[in-house]
């Protein structure tokens, strides 16, 4: 912390020597608002108004109400959290707009990025002063700056996507982490040989599955494409892509009841014991162990690849994502704001964080806890990020009826992956 503080007071020191020269446009109190730094509390008298995405009675809110008492205590400043929940994205834009009482932010990282970006600080040059790309994922970093052409948010939750799975059913199976589509179909049968279920799935759950498979295929920006235009039909990977998943359902690798109504089907991960593996995001494993009551042995592996796909496709890629934090642009305390974000972010509070609501780290080189376990090694692989449904979200208004084709899929209402190309393109 002290380290921190040095960094914050010689970038103060800077930018006050700059303004001298030039003015600034846009900063104001550039040196810490009302802060008295010269004594050991250096935001002393500082007050921050943070809007929370969560609520004060969910472990996130709990650890971040925590963490604003110890960062008062340590510092002198004052953090007043106003709980916004899930709805915070609804009244954002307008209340930046009206450049509404607020230090800080939650969100999205991309709609942080994309959508507020100039309402929000530009933290690269205090990122850099204090050495941010030590306690944080360049994942997150890179993808927010080259949306917003500067560091607009620091990481809060990340979030990974890939095959959840029961280490323990996997050892009764003796079966290996498979890295293709091959090996995939391989551990399927050997599960199911042994009484076990491979592929747990809800219909909720149902786009983000195909959009993985497809993604292996021709890649998000070509699902994206289609999503707006249509051509389904066109591209024979699609159907080579849905054909695979007929195959597995008609083998008898998904679930029973599935694709079933969110949380069924995962949560029989827990309930029944004998469902090995879900195609989710990270979060799925504390859910399936709240809703169950157990703790399973979680592991993951990412998405496997496949043969045959487009020229240039990743087969490494993961989706990936975050809820993160921001600084408006009008904060009259951005370098306090700052201190408290990654305060927050790294160190002891991140590490309790991640162990409270489960949920993988901001710093990295803190320790996931058990639900998480594997997570930081494949957002440490991921190179190309794919978003939430790989594509299929591009087009809001045919985003439902899309993912009913898909579920129907997953059904056997299609004898053939031509037949579900064909379904898809009768939506246009």
């Amino acid at each position: 912390m002290k380290k921190k503080i040095i960094s914050i007071l010689l970038a103060a020191v800077m930018v006050t020597t700059l303004a001298a020269g030039c003015g600034s446009s846009g900063d104001s109190n550039e040196g810490g608002g009302s802060a008295d730094n010269s004594g050991d509390k250096p935001y002393e008298g500082v007050e921050l108004t943070y809007w929370s995405m969560w609520s004060n009675t969910e472990p996130q809110g709990q650890v971040i109400q925590e963490a604003a008492d110890a960062w008062a205590e340590e510092t002198g400043g004052t953090v007043n959290i106003e709980w916004k929940g899930r709805d915070i994205k609804q009244i954002l834009s307008s209340s930046l707009e009206a450049e509404e009482k607020m230090d800080l932010f939650e969100d999205d990282y991309k709609r942080i990025s994309e959508n507020y970006a100039q309402y929000c600080y530009d933290l690269t040059e205090l990122a850099e002063a204090n050495g941010y790309a030590d306690s944080s994922y360049a994942l997150f970093n890179d993808r927010a700056t080259g949306w917003a052409g500067f560091l607009t948010c620091i990481t809060e939750q990340p979030n990974v996507g890939g095959v959840f799975y029961n280490q323990d059913l996997f050892e009764e199976a003796g079966v290996e982490v498979p890295t293709t589509w091959t090996e995939f179909l391989d551990v399927c049968k050997a599960l199911k040989d042994k009484g076990i279920q491979p592929l747990a799935l809800d219909s909720t759950y149902a786009p983000f599955l195909f959009g993985y498979h497809l993604a292996r295929y021709i890649g998000e920006d070509a699902i994206a494409d289609m999503a707006d235009n249509g051509g389904w039909g066109e591209n024979e990977l699609v159907a080579k892509a849905a054909q695979d998943m007929i195959d597995f359902v008609n083998a008898g690798y998904l679930a029973e009841g599935a694709p079933a109504e969110y949380p069924a089907s995962q949560d029989s991960m827990g309930i029944d014991g004998d469902v090995a593996m879900v195609v989710c995001a990270n979060y799925v494993t504390s859910e399936v162990n709240l809703h169950s009551g157990t703790e399973l042995n979680w592991s993951v592996f990412n998405y496997p690849s496949v043969e045959g796909a487009a020229e240039g496709v990743d087969q490494s890629a993961a989706y990936a994502g975050a809820n993160s934090i921001a600084v408006t642009s009008y904060s009259e305390n951005p370098e306090a704001a700052y201190d408290f974000a990654t305060f927050l972010t790294s160190g002891e509070w991140d590490q309790k964080m991640a162990d409270t609501a489960s949920q993988i780290p901001a710093d990295p080189s803190n320790t996931a806890p058990a639900s998480q376990n594997g997570t930081i090694e494949v957002l440490n692989n991921v190179e190309t990020p794919l978003s939430w449904n790989m594509g299929f979200n591009q087009n809001a208004d045919l985003m439902s009826p899309i993912a009913e084709v898909i579920v129907k899929m997953y059904e056997g209402s299609f004898a053939t992956g031509q037949d579900f190309a064909a379904a898809l393109d009768a939506l246009y």
